[in-house]
């Protein structure tokens, strides 16, 4: 372990909540790494991620802020999350609006939540981006290649019909658990793909 790793003995894993539809991503996935060992997650929310929590999900903001070892502020852009001496293993932004991807892609650290996914890049931590958007125009797609070429990660939450599906809940865990694998972090969330006994005997 690097001497910078050792600052923290549990690693920080920043979970960012933006505007877009589908606020159950990031919750599912602050709940699932409130539950994991070694794991100090810190949570970011913007104001439209707020709304869409209490639409979507009708959950109480102290409820979501309860699964969080630390909550930031939005709008306070010098918080720690904005500083690269934040120790921090990595961030995953569930969901991802246009607007934060927009502003990602071109630097703009213009809240606590977009600064905090410069550091990540700027620092050659791992990014990943939930986008939610259907369909696409071609400045979402080239915003997506440029965070791409800058070494974020692209990771719409794609139901995986292969794996039988039994309840929404199968869906967003599925999209939940590619996240945390991107960030290495174990869980038992999703069954993974086995091969056939045909493709093993081919």
């Amino acid at each position: 372990m690097s001497a910078f790793a050792s600052l923290t003995a549990r690693r920080r894993i920043i979970v960012a909540i933006s505007g877009a539809s589908g606020a159950v991503y990031g919750a599912r996935l602050l709940q699932v790494l409130q539950g994991t060992a070694g794991i100090e997650p810190h949570l970011v929310v913007s104001s439209a991620g707020w709304r869409n929590i209490e639409v979507e999900l009708g959950m109480e903001r102290a409820y979501v802020e309860s699964m969080a070892s630390q909550v930031h502020d939005v709008r306070d852009v010098g918080a720690a999350l904005g500083s690269g001496s934040f120790a921090c293993s990595g961030m995953v932004i569930a969901p991802c609006s246009m607007r934060t991807l927009a502003a990602v892609a071109h630097g703009l650290g213009d809240n606590l939540l977009t600064r905090a996914a410069d550091v990540m890049l700027k620092e050659r931590r791992r990014l990943v981006l939930l986008v939610r958007e259907s369909p696409l125009h071609i400045t979402h797609l080239r915003n997506m290649l440029s965070v791409t070429e800058m070494g974020g990660i692209i990771c719409p939450p794609v139901p995986a019909f292969n794996l039988h599906p039994q309840s929404i809940g199968d869906i967003v865990d599925h999209s939940v658990a590619r996240a945390l694998d991107l960030l290495d972090v174990p869980h038992n969330l999703a069954r993974r793909w086995q091969a056939s006994a045909l493709a093993e005997a081919a």
